[in-house]
């Protein structure tokens, strides 16, 4: 019998393309895949979750097949400049001058908070998980590489990357992000020595360090610190091969980030360093992008607690996570009460599904051929759509398909109308993709959660009888909430509520 793995064809989008390819791992049933984590000199937010769960998706399908996955993600602790344009100060070291800490007081922090974040999503941990500062002498090495092939130039102290001799040379600098070099040297004024690099778009390898900078290290150029795009390059060659299956991270990092990844790789080692190029989307809150700098976040913790303006209960990771899974990981998704309350509802019938399931005990009947083939093709789908460039919305309908099927057969008592080869196959397909895939974990009931039950059935009842125009029960179940403390609150998008 084949494996899944030699069953299932995956196509991915590939950014660096724009095609979906096959794919096809550098050895048989064996992944590579490095993920840009995060830099820590904050607490981290749900933008960023949203691109750390989608690969963990990803990942978890992966595994789910039988491919032996080497997970690599980073953790950025030796911080890196403001902008783009290497200048500014190091975000680290600028926090630590803030809370007056030592700058691995901030990593310490907020690693810690990372990884607590990421556990109750239930994410999976890396298989490695390196730091920029344990890789200080690779980076200055592969620096030394790049500028004893002529492809880098030093200046005062500092190595940059000189792009318009890779590009003589013929590399290709823009081909991921369809930036077009020409164009930006038409577009770029003369430093007129106003800067140490040659040209605008030239990017940092090492930094000198200014009296000033905290976080130091020598090496042949300077006292100086290395630029940002270089650990990448060097934790992803070191633990994954000069030439790895995927790179991923959020859209964001598509310029300049991975367009110089791409371009040290080649330098460095002559060959291009990833096959696959994978970006997520972006997570919107009120249409706007989330970031740090913007100040438009909501962090994980003010979720989970309620304790935010924007949202009109605490919602649970897992049903986050699960709001999060039902938007492609390309496409941009907004936060909503509204949508995470929808969620909600969807998680709890899918759990009630997975539970009924699992207490469901085979016996043989009357065979129905149709129905046994339609379990079949649903089963097939849920494969189908996750091949499809991991099409988690997809294959999250295909699974609510299945919730109608087995809530049908436990409430006729029609399972034997299905052959007990085809159960096996929806039981393993089922909570296969529920829990192994989508790392879905039933909600642990508590006094709270049966309180916010009952409101919300309240809440449900209230509607009816409004819609039945019966507006003394309407009336009535609202004042009595309200006198017990619980006060609604109807608005476009339906009834919410608080507890005073």
């Amino acid at each position: 019998m084949r494996s899944k793995i030699d069953q299932n064809d995956i196509f991915i989008y590939n950014s660096l393309t724009g095609l979906k390819e096959k794919f096809k791992s550098i050895n048989p049933q064996k992944l590579g895949i490095y993920v840009c984590g995060p830099t820590v000199y904050s607490y981290v937010h749900l933008g960023n979750c949203r691109t750390f769960l989608s690969f963990d998706t990803i990942i978890r399908y992966f595994k789910f097949l039988g491919y032996n996955v080497r997970y690599v993600r980073n953790i950025t602790d030796a911080g890196h400049l403001e902008n783009d344009l290497d200048e500014g100060e190091d975000k680290i070291s600028k926090k630590a001058r803030l809370e007056q800490v030592e700058p691995m007081e901030i990593v310490q922090k907020y690693t810690v908070d990372f990884h607590n974040v990421m556990q109750s999503f239930n994410a999976l941990p890396p298989s490695i998980e390196p730091t920029a500062t344990g890789h200080i002498v690779e980076q200055i090495e592969m620096v030394q590489t790049i500028l004893n092939k002529g492809l880098a130039y030093e200046s005062n102290g500092s190595i940059y990357f000189d792009v318009l001799k890779y590009k003589e040379e013929g590399g290709g600098y823009g081909e991921l992000s369809g930036r077009d070099i020409d164009e930006l040297l038409s577009g770029t004024r003369e430093l007129e020595g106003q800067s140490e690099k040659k040209n605008s778009f030239d990017f940092a390898l090492w930094k000198k360090a200014s009296p000033e900078h905290i976080m130091r290290w020598s090496s042949p150029w300077s006292v100086g610190f290395p630029g940002w795009h270089l650990e990448c390059s060097v934790m992803g060659t070191k633990y994954l091969g000069e030439q790895f299956d995927i790179h991923g991270g959020g859209m964001d990092l598509k310029f300049p980030h991975h367009e110089c990844e791409i371009a040290q790789g080649k330098a460095a080692n002559g060959t291009a360093p990833v096959n696959y190029w994978m970006h997520g989307n972006m997570l919107t809150l009120n249409g706007k992008r989330m970031s740090k700098t913007t100040g438009n976040t909501l962090l994980p913790r003010e979720l989970f607690s309620g304790d935010n303006d924007l949202l009109d209960k605490a919602y649970s990771p897992t049903v986050v996570r699960f709001f999060m899974q039902q938007a492609h990981y390309r496409s941009t998704l907004d936060f909503s009460s509204a949508a995470l309350r929808a969620s909600e509802k969807g998680f709890n019938k899918l759990m009630a599904a997975l539970k009924l399931l699992g207490d469901i005990e085979y016996k043989s009947g009357v065979l129905d051929d149709s129905e046994d083939l339609k379990v079949n093709e649903l089963c097939n789908k849920c494969y189908e759509h996750m091949n499809d460039d991991f099409n988690s919305p997809k294959t999250i309908a295909t699974l609510f398909e299945l919730v109608a099927k087995i809530n049908t057969f436990t409430t006729n008592n029609t399972i034997g109308k299905i052959s007990e080869k085809t159960f096996k196959y929806l039981k393993d397909t089922f909570e296969g993709f529920v829990i192994d895939v989508f790392g879905l974990l039933p909600l642990v009931e508590n006094d709270s959660d049966k309180l916010d039950g009952t409101i919300n059935l309240l809440v449900e009842m209230r509607d009816e009888a409004k819609q039945n125009k019966d507006y003394a029960l309407s009336d009535k179940i609202r004042d009595n909430l309200s006198q017990i403390g619980v006060q609604l609150k109807d608005g476009k998008e339906g009834t919410t509520y608080i507890i005073k």
